[in-house]
């Protein structure tokens, strides 16, 4: 594995000259939010930031996507592909929770069973450069309870760690050392660089306090789909979603056909299990009544099921929901209660 050493104060620059031969989508300040949008020319990406408040799924799993188009003619339908192919281009600036995410989408979308074209062309053509977390930002991160770590490299095809004045650059994967040749002048990383990583590591996963029993719970929830405590935790819910939209790891879609005379396109666009709608049948019956049997799937989905097909938690620990929830909803809470079962 390749390693360099870049001093901080050149970063950005490496960053805008990869900007100027493809698409390179970045953390940017807007208004009070860091979002990741596309870096114009000249524009600087953020390099001193807690965590966007996206989650950086939508560039492989986009919120709205065209998927096919179709024409009645009089000889009868045609179709035709709508999905734009994707071009190469950098992911810049992810943390290491929502690069771990990308591991967990891959298991969904790019299975032996079920390979989605539309998210594998995107995730092969964008290599992701993760910034980890020295610092761990937010008394919500719990990145370490779902098999996670500040300074993780899962997901990411190149990993920066601060360490000084510099940064360490690992190269993980065929994708990320592509982009070698734009770090032509930054000198090979030295041991006492990997030590001073590790050295650095271990202090940012003992800086995450927040912990839950995330592995503990799958047993316990195997054998209590009918426990009475399902009817307390969703009491305040207001089914809006945002738990679930801003989660990295939440995946749920509806497809919908859109037609104007003739021609018509097929769309999928992201969908919750936190809305009535979600499983309304055309019959009119609908199999989760109310939020008691829309939040037990929810945490089902993250701590059991997810578990029995990919064994693996679908959550990596960002604490956006917790943050975000605007009646404050707790998933740690959560999870801490089933364990007690």
């Amino acid at each position: 594995m390749e390693t360099r050493l870049i001093n901080k104060d050149k970063l950005a620059g490496i960053v805008g000259k990869i900007a100027e031969d493809m698409p390179v989508f970045a953390p940017v300040k807007e208004e009070d939010n860091v979002l990741f949008k596309q870096l114009e020319k000249g524009q600087a990406p953020l390099i001193s930031f807690a965590n966007s408040k996206n989650a950086p799924k939508n560039f492989f799993f986009p919120h709205s996507e065209r998927m096919m188009k179709y024409t009645r003619t009089e000889q009868g339908m045609v179709f035709a592909g709508a999905a734009e192919d994707a071009k190469e281009s950098v992911l810049f600036g992810v943390r290491p929770c929502d690069a771990h995410s990308y591991l967990l989408l891959d298991m969904l979308f790019d299975q032996e069973k079920y390979r989605d074209s539309f998210y594998i062309d995107k995730r092969e053509k964008t290599v992701v450069i993760s910034l980890a977390c020295v610092h761990p930002p937010y008394t919500t991160c719990f990145c370490t309870s779902v098999d996670g770590s500040p300074t993780a490299a899962d997901g990411a095809d190149i990993l920066l760690t601060e360490i000084g004045t510099d940064y360490l650059a690992e190269f993980i994967t065929a994708k990320g050392e592509k982009l070698l040749k734009y770090f032509a002048d930054a000198p090979k990383a030295d041991d006492k660089a990997l030590d001073a990583k590790k050295a650095i590591a271990e202090k940012a996963a003992q800086e995450i306090k927040s912990h839950i029993p995330a592995k503990a719970v799958k047993p316990i929830l195997d054998v209590n789909f009918e426990n009475p405590f399902w009817n307390t935790i969703h009491q305040k819910c207001l089914a809006c979603g945002t738990c679930t939209y801003l989660c990295p790891t939440c995946h749920c879609f509806d497809i919908s056909d859109e037609v104007k005379g003739n021609d018509g396109i097929r769309l999928r666009n992201w969908d919750s299990c936190m809305f009535p709608l979600f499983t309304k049948e055309t019959s009119g019956h609908n199999p989760r009544t109310s939020q008691k049997e829309r939040w037990r799937q929810r945490a089902m989905h993250k701590f059991k099921y997810f578990v029995d097909n990919f064994n693996a938690i679908a959550c990596v620990g960002c604490g956006r929901c917790v943050m975000y929830c605007p009646v404050n909803i707790d998933i740690r809470k959560i999870v801490e209660d089933i364990s007690k079962l």
